[in-house]
Order: structure tokens, then C-alpha cells, then sequence
């Protein structure tokens, strides 16, 4: 169990060492992933971004994910019969979130170019495992040097699933008996609007190697 995120970060960075050298961008699904992603980012000496992706939530249920929307794509769960009406409802209310989100967290900041990069894709837990397929997609779609997800814990089916399909999959934990990403952080407090804000403007303004 970790104490909380900063506690996941530390453990994390000794994995990501060998990437220091190369030419990357750390990319954070927020919120909870941002600390994460900023100690990581400070510690590689890459710039930090958000990757703006949210789960479509189950009608009766919000946090069973059927899919997951991103800025520009979207992915469902084929084997859930759920209203096409409300899916769509539903992906263009999320996306509407996502971007007046990004404008908040980022300013008038563009989102960094991850053309030829080693982009480091990072979250604080895999659950269902859409948000962190459809946030793969959207960063194959620019043309990457590689791929490598991080995050502190994830089901080890999903782990399994998603090793295959980027170049580098770090997971400290691939937990057999997962009910939630919550239940390995001590605490596993909600991060704040506020809080990915300071963390951005952090990551934006740490000296350079």
C-alpha cells in the first residue's frame, strides 16, 4: 500500500531512469495522476501536459465505466447495450468538460507536440482500463517515438492486456484481487482543480538539465 501519490511517484522513479537522456514529454490523465506525473517530469527534466480523457459512466451507475471520450475520440465497451441517444449525449457533454478543463489547467498554453517523442503516459491506478486505452490511442495518433504507461497499481488482467500494446508497461503492483485504485493509497484524497493548476505551473517553470 502506498502512503498517497507522492509516496507511488518515489517508487516509480527508479524504473524510469533509463529514459532521462531522451527527448520526452510526461503526460498526466487528470486529476490524480498530476503529482505523480509533475515528480516524474521533474525528475526527467521533461515538460509536463495533460492528456484529457474521462470515462462515460453507466446510466444508473456513474462510476461503472462503459467507455471513455477523449478531445478528438472515443471508445465503448462492445459488449454493453446502452442508448445510443445517451452515449452521444454523454460524449459531447464530456468533451465540452474536457476542453473548458484543459483551458482552465493550461491557459492559453498549446499541448506539447509528442511527434517523435518517448512519451510517458501516466495515471494514479488502471481500473476498467478505457480512460488509459483510449489516452494510448489519441497519443499513437501523433506519431510517438515510444510508449511507456506508468502507473503505481492496475488488476493484473489489465496489466497483462496492456503490455502488449505499448512499448513499455511499469506497474508496481498488479494486484489479483482489485476492487479499486483507492484501496492502495493510505490516502487517496481527491486532487483539486487548484491543485493541478499549482502542479502545471510547477512542471512548467522546473530548471532545465
Amino acid at each position: 500500500m502506498y502512503k498517497n501519490r507522492f509516496d507511488a511517484a518515489q517508487q516509480l522513479l527508479p524504473y524510469l531512469e533509463k529514459y532521462r537522456k531522451e527527448d520526452g514529454v510526461v503526460l498526466a490523465i487528470p486529476r490524480g495522476s498530476v503529482p505523480i506525473a509533475f515528480l516524474i517530469s521533474r525528475h526527467l527534466h521533461f515538460p509536463l501536459d495533460l492528456m484529457m480523457t474521462k470515462k462515460i459512466g453507466y446510466p444508473c451507475n456513474p462510476e461503472f465505466a462503459v467507455g471513455s471520450v477523449s478531445l478528438i475520440g472515443r471508445i465503448l465497451d462492445p459488449g454493453k447495450d446502452i442508448d445510443s441517444d445517451y452515449i452521444n449525449e454523454e460524449t459531447a457533454r464530456i468533451r465540452e468538460l474536457l476542453h473548458d478543463q484543459y483551458e482552465r489547467f493550461m491557459g492559453d498554453q498549446k499541448p506539447v507536440s509528442l511527434t517523435n517523442k518517448t512519451v510517458i503516459l501516466v495515471d494514479d491506478g488502471i481500473a476498467t482500463g478505457y480512460t488509459m486505452l483510449e489516452s494510448i490511442q489519441m497519443v499513437r495518433d501523433q506519431n510517438p517515438k515510444k510508449i511507456v504507461v506508468v502507473v503505481p497499481v492496475a488488476p493484473a488482467e489489465a496489466a497483462d492486456y496492456f503490455r502488449y500494446r505499448v512499448d513499455e508497461f511499469i506497474c508496481l503492483h498488479q494486484a489479483r484481487d482489485f476492487k479499486s485504485v483507492g484501496q492502495y493509497y493510505k490516502d487517496f484524497s481527491p486532487v483539486t482543480d487548484d491543485e493541478v493548476i499549482y502542479w502545471i505551473h510547477e512542471g512548467q517553470h522546473q530548471p532545465k538539465s
